[in-house]
């Protein structure tokens, strides 16, 4: 995996939809983190609170779609994609930079075989001068996702034979398949039916 561009400070910023200058936003990430000095500690509890704490909407059978950070914090709730937006803008708060990273998955039957576009996160851990990959799409019976500097731990492994990948970007910003959704459609039902096949 490499970051889109060396200016790790693109990786810092806040925009329209990782919005961590909003102050909810901003408030949160340092409540969560006031007891904690050490880079990954603050990394790691930002990550599993929001693995743990916002569900993921299908899990939760939400049908509100969410797309801004500060729109996931304030529902409590979000898809893949949105938990990300959420994750980045809370670690940006803290001055730990966040990308966005996607993987090409196929939808199990019945429900068809097509390929659909999941997304998780790249964290920059200074004091390690690295990288890592996590995934906060939150966890069930069959999905273990962990925070791991050693052994990267998604929610999905990947089929090669089934024209499964990663894309091994990171990205400063997310990208506009995944952001014209989100903002498409107003029930989770509708964008179901349509999500991102790819980048």
């Amino acid at each position: 995996m490499y970051p889109e561009t060396d200016e790790i400070s693109e990786y810092l910023i806040s925009d329209t939809i990782v919005d961590w200058q909003t102050p909810a936003v901003r408030e949160k990430a340092l409540e969560l983190t006031r007891s904690l000095s050490d880079e990954i500690a603050k990394a790691r509890c930002l990550y599993e609170w929001v693995r743990d704490t916002i569900p993921h909407s299908n899990d939760a059978g939400l049908d509100i779609v969410t797309c801004t950070a500060s729109e996931v914090l304030h529902h409590g709730t979000g898809i893949c994609f949105a938990k990300s937006h959420l994750l980045a803008a809370l670690l940006r708060a803290v001055s730990i930079p966040a990308g966005f990273c996607y993987q090409v998955l196929r939808r199990d039957p019945p429900v068809d075989n097509e390929p659909v576009l999941h997304g998780f996160n790249a964290i920059f851990l200074a004091t390690l001068d690295t990288w890592i990959r996590v995934d906060a799409r939150g966890n069930t019976k069959e999905i273990n996702v962990q925070f791991s500097i050693e052994k990267e731990q998604l929610a999905f492994a990947m089929d090669p034979l089934a024209d499964e990948f990663i894309y091994e970007t990171i990205f400063a910003a997310p990208v506009s398949s995944v952001v014209d959704r989100l903002r498409m459609y107003d029930t989770r039902s509708e964008l179901l039916l349509d999500l991102p096949q790819s980048l």
